[in-house]
């Protein structure tokens, strides 16, 4: 397993901060998928999925909104 970073802006991110994953963004493909994940990004900038091991994390100078 050979994890990746995938770059967000804020406007990614859902209303909860959040994305889930497997994600379009990772250039993931349907055959490789995994169950969806959901991953809370703007608690701390950046998450990691326990599958697959893809970082999803904010831009630098990028400011997310939490719903929580």
């Amino acid at each position: 397993m050979n994890p990746s970073a995938v770059e967000l802006r804020a406007a990614d991110l859902n209303e909860q901060g959040g994305v889930f994953c497997p994600s379009p963004k990772a250039g993931m493909k349907l055959w490789n998928s995994h169950p969806r994940v959901y991953l809370d990004v703007a608690h701390t900038g950046e998450a990691r999925c326990p599958y697959c091991g893809t970082v999803y994390r904010l831009a630098a100078g990028e400011a997310a909104k939490s719903g929580h």
